[in-house]
């Protein structure tokens, strides 16, 4: 590759900058950054988007994306270089020289990682920012679009629903969240019961692999395109772009938000709600949040469940099937609002009532926090007795909430090995553990976190066994960490099987035949065989 002389001179003076900063014994990074210049285009030279830590604009940059203030502290491991790509040649570069020199590479899309894997690491590593690839092709008349990694969810709803008012995507709820890591580790939303996964809905990918090459679902071949659709793509290569098929929306669809507390009946309505959620129409989702709040009682603690819906249709027949499968939640015509399908997104996001569509092109998030998450699928219902315990338990602690989010419909209906994603026929629903805290620290960081694995450990009798099954976007390190040393396929296979059940033997051979050296890793990656 040709390399202007202007490029040069500017990547030589960041060199020779990071040669004064850089202790002797880190020389290998001078030598990584010449690398990246002698594999830099002249037309897309990669000085300009290198960032060392002495450049003015690097914390911003790094802590531009990390959503997770747990992972945005002075002690938190920084990397020692942040490339933001935007062009394929710039990846390329990257893994090549990343390679050569022995530095870790960690690929990060929108930063919504819930451990900070996209952008932490132990061992000195750099990070491949994917924000500025973000381009979004929309094509009504073949109903898909090319959508690259560093899209945010919000920008893709806006560009589907400038090009029509009857399109959308089955993917998350919250806007800032990047298509990269979403995508490659399943992706969910308030249309799976009608339309499956995001990756039930992906017909094609670019990516980056190993050896520098671009490729696509015919070049990667179907094996590799199966383990980049929900088996996390950064094991794999660097995705560079997604082909996603767009599906059909009604012009209006309705929405409602219902509250009810302990004291207006909400154990028994939540108990009618695990009896339905996965049977009723499949137009209609129907989330289930339980969480603390001050009783009316002065000084006391309640539970209250709260019921955010989506209903692919008119207020009129939502109600008419309400009335019919949940009458104890006693929706009202009053409780719901009809939109279109992009403002319902807003609506989900909880921003203000006539809120243009937007603002669903900001990449800031409303709100930043500390958080911890982890998952579980249910099986069965539990009992009201169950129910009445875990309230009480959730009392207890305060802070932890669950989120339910109900399966059956169209995800009953695709197959367990269709995607790396297993979780189908036999689900009721996924739970989140959601625990957010503002305090500093990290003592406040871990009374947060024994808080939620606290009411994890409660729920043990009710979930799914052998394995206690996770869902991969809700990336949890509790359920195991690879270090990638000699044991790196008995450490992956502790949580690989509770991500990925059967499917974790397929992609592991995938892995073993694309990537034999492990390049591709991270505290939860795929691993390779042993042998």
């Amino acid at each position: 590759m040709g390399t202007s002389s202007s490029s040069m001179l500017s990547l030589l003076s960041i060199i020779l900058l990071l040669s004064l900063s850089w202790a002797a014994s880190d020389s290998v990074h001078g030598a990584f950054l010449q690398c990246l210049s002698t594999h830099s285009q002249s037309s897309h030279p990669i000085s300009a988007v290198l960032y060392t830590p002495d450049n003015s604009s690097y914390s911003s940059v790094l802590e531009s994306y990390i959503r997770n203030l747990r992972f945005n502290t002075s002690t938190t491991p920084k990397p020692r270089l942040i490339i933001t790509a935007t062009h394929e040649s710039h990846i390329q570069a990257a893994i090549i020289c990343s390679k050569k020199h022995g530095l870790q590479m960690k690929i990060r899309s929108g930063g919504h990682d819930f451990e900070g894997v996209s952008y932490v690491s132990d061992v000195p590593f750099f990070i491949l920012d994917m924000f500025n690839l973000r381009s979004i092709s929309v094509d009504i008349e073949d109903e898909s679009a090319w959508v690259q990694a560093g899209a945010t969810l919000g920008e893709i709803y806006y560009r589907i629903a400038k090009k029509s008012k009857t399109h959308g995507f089955p993917a998350g709820i919250c806007p800032t969240v990047g298509a990269g890591g979403l995508f490659s580790g399943g992706g969910y939303g308030n249309m799976m019961r009608k339309y499956g996964l995001s990756v039930d809905n992906i017909v094609d990918a670019e990516l980056v692999d190993v050896n520098g090459r671009l490729l696509n679902r015919k070049s990667m071949g179907e094996d590799l395109f199966w383990a980049i659709i929900g088996g996390g793509g950064a094991s794999y290569g660097v995705i560079v772009s997604y082909k996603i098929k767009l599906v059909q929306v009604p012009a209006t669809v309705t929405v409602f938000r219902v509250a009810r507390t302990l004291e207006q009946n909400a154990t028994n309505i939540v108990y009618q709600w695990q009896q339905v959620a996965d049977k009723v129409d499949g137009d209609l989702f129907i989330r289930l949040i339980m969480d603390v709040v001050n009783s009316s009682r002065s000084g006391e603690k309640t539970g209250r469940a709260t019921f955010p819906s989506l209903f692919l249709g008119s207020s009129e027949r939502l109600l008419s099937i309400m009335n019919t499968s949940l009458p104890e939640l006693g929706l009202q015509s009053s409780d719901c609002t009809e939109m279109s399908w992009v403002e319902s997104v807003l609506f989900w996001t909880e921003f203000a009532t006539g809120t243009p569509v937007e603002a669903l092109l900001d990449r800031n998030p409303q709100v930043h926090f500390h958080f911890k998450r982890k998952s579980d699928y249910l099986k069965e219902p539990i009992p009201k007795a169950g129910l009445e315990g875990i309230w009480k338990k959730m009392i207890e602690l305060q802070t932890p909430a669950l989120v339910f989010n109900p399966y059956g419909g169209k995800m009953a209906e695709i197959s367990p090995s269709a995607t790396p994603f297993p979780h189908r026929a036999g689900n009721l629903c996924k739970i989140m553990y959601a625990t957010n805290w503002d305090e500093e620290g990290s003592e406040a960081a871990e009374r947060y976190i024994n808080l939620t694995r606290q009411l994890y450990s409660y729920m043990t009798p009710f979930v799914s066994k052998s394995p206690r099954e996770a869902f991969l976007n809700y990336r949890d390190l509790d359920l195991g960490i690879n270090h990638n040393g000699k044991n790196s396929y008995l450490e992956g296979r502790v949580y690989g099987i509770k991500y990925f059940k059967k499917n974790f033997n397929r992609l592991v051979r995938i892995k073993t035949k694309v990537d034999p050296g492990n390049f591709f890793r991270n505290e939860q990656s795929i691993p390779t065989l042993p042998y």
